[in-house]
Formats: structure tokens, C-alpha cells, sequence
């Protein structure tokens, strides 16, 4: 019996083990690890750079507009990253959006205004497919809140372009890349050396380009995300103070009191 006992108990021992054991190296070998940058944004006292973030727009503008929608941004959001109502307005004007019905019952174009959305630049998810083989661009607006490792992930996809190694079965149509999840992607690689004229002089690097969209992107997901931790900072003080209040107070009403 006693016998019975004993391997009963190293069984559960050792099925315990196995459950909180790590997976095999296989499985674990499977997921892609993306290439760890700091980020302005990063940690409990980041804050977003004015200046990458204006350089990400215009990447955004120049580059990713083209096929990708950010509808969740209004134009007068990018009031938020340092750029001038004169600048933004000016930015606006360049985009036409439907308006109406006016006095004949009739939609018209206008120039965009401040309050208006992100033009989209195709009417509707239908003609995104047809003029990208059948692939749909997803919106821009919270990609980096939406994918596993955020921000990390984005600027990985965006420098990940590469030939495909020997024996890869690259199907047509497809793009290799070495942080897309199968390594095979219907965007092609849009990032090239000196594509974008940076205002403030920086280089336009496909590392760069692609680390300033990343966080101009990562800005949009979250554009109070700021505010939210300086609020969290204040809270965390005051927290400490009424703490150390309390604990005076109590000190002193039971200083008299015999135990």
C-alpha cells in the first residue's frame, strides 16, 4: 500500500513538473523575435519626440497614404505633434473630401478642413482589394496597439525586406520578410534610401524612416498616452502622501493608548 502511495505521488510530482515546465525548444523556436529598440515613448517616464514624429507623419504622408487609411486621426490631431494651425491647414487643403448634400440635393468635393477625418485613399474596402491583387491594407489608426509587440513589430516589418534564403518557396505575388509571421507578405518593401526630404535635415535612412513612422504610428494608437502617465505619476505621489498622513494620524490618536 505504502508502495502504491509513493507512486502515486511521484506520479503527480512529475505530471506537475511537466505542466510548468517551458515548451520544447521546437515550439518555441517557431515565434520570431523582433529586434528590441528604445523608443522615446518607452517605459513609465517616456514621452514622444516633436520632431520624430512630425518626420514619421511625412513618412506616413509620402509613403503609406497611398494604400493604408488612418480614419480613427482628424487633421487637427496633428496640432498635437507640434506642427502650426497654418501648417495643418495647409496640410488639409491638399486632400478633397465628399461634402453635401448642398441646396441642389447634390454631394460635392471641397477642400479638407481641420475637423475632417484622414482621407482614405480608396472609397471603400472593394477597390482597396482590386488595386492591391486581391490584399486588403489594413487601417493605420491603432496597428501598434493591435499587434503583439507593438511598436517593435512595425519597425521590424518595415527593415525585415530581404532575398529569400535558399530552398524558401516564395509563392507569387508574395515578398519575403523575416519578422512577418510565415516570412511571406503581400506588401511590397516601400522603404528606400533618401525616399523622403526630411525638413529638419535628418538622413532619411530606411532605419530611420522607419523608426520616425513607427512612433508616429505608435503616437496615433495612443495619442493621450502622455497624459495618462503623468495623471498615474500624480496619483502615485499623492498616494505616497495620504499614506504617510495616515500613518501620523494613527501614531498620534493611539499614542496614549496602552497595549
Amino acid at each position: 500500500m505504502m508502495s502504491r502511495f509513493r507512486n502515486l505521488v511521484g506520479a503527480l510530482v512529475l505530471g506537475a513538473a511537466a505542466a510548468l515546465s517551458p515548451a520544447p525548444a521546437k515550439a518555441a523556436g517557431a515565434a520570431i523575435a523582433f529586434p528590441d529598440y528604445r523608443f522615446t515613448f518607452d517605459g513609465l517616464f517616456g514621452t514622444f519626440d516633436r520632431g520624430q514624429l512630425q518626420r514619421g507623419f511625412q513618412v506616413y504622408k509620402e509613403v503609406c497614404a497611398a494604400c493604408h487609411a488612418m480614419r480613427q486621426l482628424s487633421y487637427r490631431n496633428l496640432l498635437e505633434i507640434g506642427l502650426t494651425e497654418a501648417q495643418v491647414r495647409n496640410i488639409a487643403a491638399q486632400f478633397e473630401v465628399t461634402d453635401g448634400p448642398n441646396d441642389q440635393g447634390e454631394m460635392f468635393q471641397r477642400p479638407a478642413r481641420l475637423s475632417d477625418r484622414f482621407r482614405s485613399p480608396f472609397a471603400n474596402e472593394q477597390a482597396a482589394r482590386a488595386a492591391n491583387n486581391g490584399a486588403y491594407p489594413p487601417d493605420l489608426s491603432v496597428m501598434v496597439k493591435a499587434r503583439k509587440d507593438g511598436a517593435d513589430y512595425v519597425r521590424a516589418l518595415l527593415i525585415g525586406y530581404q532575398d529569400p534564403p535558399a530552398g524558401f518557396a516564395l509563392m507569387d505575388g508574395m515578398n519575403y520578410n523575416a519578422y512577418f509571421p510565415g516570412h511571406q507578405i503581400a506588401m511590397p518593401n516601400v522603404l528606400n534610401p533618401g525616399q523622403v526630404e526630411f525638413a529638419d535635415g535628418t538622413e532619411a535612412t530606411v532605419e530611420t524612416m522607419a523608426r520616425d513612422v513607427t512612433a508616429f504610428l505608435a503616437w496615433a494608437a495612443e495619442p493621450e498616452l502622455e497624459q495618462r502617465r503623468a495623471m498615474g505619476v500624480r496619483i502615485i505621489l499623492f498616494l505616497i502622501v495620504l499614506g504617510g498622513l495616515t500613518y501620523a494620524v494613527k501614531r498620534k490618536i493611539w499614542a496614549d493608548v496602552k497595549h
